[in-house]
């Protein structure tokens, strides 16, 4: 039946998209992908009609689901005839409210996935945000995700943009496989759109989000995201003012529209903790670059000398042949970031715990549960007032239910947390 309404799902929207023409910014990588599209939607729905992803829909069914702007059907044949009937009527009939724009996230877990995306909703603009090791299980290497992503930008046109991250080797590579105009974004100073002087706006548990200075051209603007930590949010903001920049908006307007960048659940989020503690909630998901990157801003913050660092990082899946080195890797992460305590959730974290321990942790400062919710426990009798908790891991390890045991208004877990919808819940049982 999967196979029947996908071909369905596919035929319906490439219809809608010759009808309705929008425009199609397409968005991949390893890691970022959903808080730059986020960004993208924030900056360009300030001026113009735009639809992008619903929920995590980034993959063969989600995608064309978004095209049609209906929520998928699930095990339901009833609610699978409505999706179809509701495309229908959007070819039969003319919708004027039909999207000027669509900001599309496409994920890419086997080979061939973002062709099969980009055959169906052909780019204007596509953006890479980084190339890491993610479903390495299905992918094998690295160099296989790289020409699986760089197809966002291989397939535009000489009319099209490609928006890379000129920080990272492997994306700012794809320059040389595209006929697109090429708009970069990072730190670094050869960057189109830059990012210059960012700091922490707050201290401690206190902390109220991150600032930064956008430079283009020889403009600059301040730029304040609130409630989160990592510069993963500040380049998705780079990348969403570069997609402005393509569609002529300044950057005085640009950075008014940032101020509705809504930052995912589980991205580097900053949640009030239990006994005045501060939850660095990154519990989406989970690949090695991401977890050290995380690691580094948890060190990054500076306490007094009386509180404490803890990281509660979870099995890292899908990295195949790569998991043991993977997660080694972010053991050694943990320990030279000087993290106070490192607890770990799984049986493949176990490798984190050994690697931290090799890199010098104390044997009394490192745990491991095989379940979040004892870790969870464990972690509530642990910390004190004024510590900070950053918590980490793969989707399927449901890290979010430790930040439910440790997160001061437990009764907020829906508007707050990742995976709270009956979608996921099904997913649980």
């Amino acid at each position: 039946m999967k196979i029947l309404v996908q071909k369905i799902l596919y035929i319906l929207a490439k219809m809608v998209l010759k009808k309705y023409k929008p425009d199609v910014v397409g968005i991949t990588g390893s890691m970022g992908k959903t808080s730059t599209k986020e960004a993208v939607f924030a900056v360009l729905s300030s001026r113009f009609r735009v639809r992008k992803n619903l929920k995590n829909y980034n993959n063969e069914l989600g995608v064309p689901l978004s095209i049609l702007g209906t929520e998928s059907g699930y095990k339901s044949f009833l609610k699978w005839l409505g999706v179809i009937f509701h495309g229908l009527k959007l070819i039969l009939l003319r919708d004027a409210n039909y999207p000027e724009i669509l900001v599309l996230e496409m994920g890419a877990d086997h080979p061939g996935d973002i062709k099969y995306l980009t055959d169906l909703a052909p780019c204007k603009i596509g953006v890479v945000t980084g190339i890491g090791p993610a479903h390495l299980e299905f992918f094998e290497s690295i160099d296989k995700i790289f020409k699986e992503k760089r197809m966002i930008v291989s397939h535009l046109g000489q009319n099209g943009f490609a928006v890379l991250n000129r920080d990272d080797e492997k994306v700012y590579e794809m320059r040389e496989k595209t006929r697109a105009k090429i708009v970069s974004y990072g730190f670094d100073l050869a960057a189109d759109v830059r990012a210059q002087e960012e700091s922490v706006i707050g201290s401690g548990v206190k902390i109220e989000g991150m600032n930064f200075k956008l430079s283009y051209a020889g403009a600059v603007v301040p730029i304040f995201i609130p409630n989160v930590l990592g510069r993963q949010h500040i380049y998705a903001a780079l990348a969403g003012a570069a997609v402005g920049i393509i569609y002529r908006m300044n950057l005085v307007e640009i950075a008014e529209s940032l101020k509705n960048y809504q930052a995912p659940k589980g991205r580097m989020n900053l949640v009030p903790g239990i006994k005045n503690t501060l939850i660095i909630d990154d519990t989406y998901n989970a690949s090695p670059i991401p977890a050290e990157r995380a690691l580094e801003v948890l060190r990054s913050i500076i306490l007094p000398e009386e509180d404490k660092k803890f990281a509660v990082l979870g099995d890292m899946l899908e990295l195949g042949s790569f998991s043991e080195e993977g997660h080694r890797q972010v053991g050694r992460a943990a320990a030279k970031n000087k993290v106070d305590y490192l607890i770990t959730v799984g049986e493949k974290s176990r490798d984190i715990a050994r690697a931290a321990l090799e890199g010098g942790m104390a044997e009394d400062k490192v745990f491991n549960f095989p379940a979040p919710e004892e870790a969870g426990r464990f972690a509530q009798n642990k910390i004190k007032q004024g510590d900070i908790i950053l918590i980490k891991g793969s989707q399927g390890m449901w890290m979010e239910k430790v930040v439910k045991e440790l997160m001061a208004e437990p009764l907020r877990a829906c508007d707050l947390l990742v995976r709270q919808d009956k979608e996921w819940a099904c997913k649980r049982s």
